[in-house]
């Protein structure tokens, strides 16, 4: 059966769609990537270095009736993303649907802040969503998503040590702004995402900083990764066609 009966017979608002998140074996990613396949989307991700988790995802998703393909790409390296998008629309005919997820941080006051782990900073949280986009436009057509994955960071810090990670989501905000403008007369959105606490193997709830977390939000608590996956999958349908340029913060009340 080919690729495209396959995608033919998928059911769900996302059906018939091909996507590619980067970053997606864990967290937020992989929440990301359960929603948009069980909403019907073909759905290609990358990962660095979780081979093992990424083939389980793989996996899971197949073994339920969606369309799946992990790959093995370090958002910091340009060239292993341009292969991924290449592969992405090789195996699936095609691609409507990019989701920038890969992220990284590092904490110290900016006077000990190393220029090695502000320029990684730099390559995985910016650069790599230029290169993705750029890598991604010839592919994407009228009713084609960018989602960019921020963080509610962007506009409130309320511990030292984040400069550099707030000002690199601060970046995306503004790209998406600037690209909603440009490619709106092709048909395609460009929207950010901006996640305030979740709970993830990087981000547990009972962290060192979980508690100062938690009682800045308005509902008391940590988000889960299918609560950010929601937000991205209602930018994803069609219904979201008149929603471009945001920065929605999914945040339960913390930037408020």
């Amino acid at each position: 059966m080919t690729e495209t009966a396959r995608l033919d017979d998928v059911e769900g608002p996302l059906a018939g769609r091909r996507a590619l998140v980067t970053g997606g074996s864990r967290g937020i990613g992989a929440g990301i990537v359960r929603r948009l396949a069980a909403d019907g989307a073909a759905v290609a991700f990358t990962y660095r270095e979780a081979k093992g988790s990424a083939n389980d995802l793989e996996q899971e998703i197949i073994g339920s009736g969606g369309m799946a393909l992990a790959v093995q790409a370090d958002s910091e390296d340009p060239e292993a993303l341009r292969s991924a998008i290449s592969e992405t629309v090789e195996e699936f005919a095609g691609l409507e649907l990019l989701v920038n997820n890969a992220g990284t941080a590092h904490m110290a006051p900016i006077e000990e802040f190393p220029l090695a782990e502000y320029d990684r900073i730099l390559a995985v949280n910016v650069r790599a969503i230029f290169v993705a986009i750029q890598a991604a436009l010839p592919h994407l057509g009228a009713g084609g998503r960018i989602i960019n994955i921020g963080s509610v960071m962007a506009d409130r810090i309320p511990i030292s040590g984040l400069s550099v990670y707030s000002l690199s989501k601060a970046a995306i905000a503004g790209l998406t702004r600037a690209l909603a403008r440009e490619l709106g007369p092709r048909g395609i959105t460009v929207n950010t995402v901006q996640p305030g606490p979740v709970e993830t193997e990087a981000n547990p709830d009972a962290g060192e900083f979980a508690d100062a977390m938690r009682s800045l939000t308005a509902v008391g608590s940590y988000g889960q990764p299918h609560d950010i996956a929601a937000a991205v999958a209602f930018l994803a349908r069609a219904e979201a066609r008149f929603v471009t340029g945001t920065a929605w913060n999914v945040d339960g009340g913390y930037a408020l």
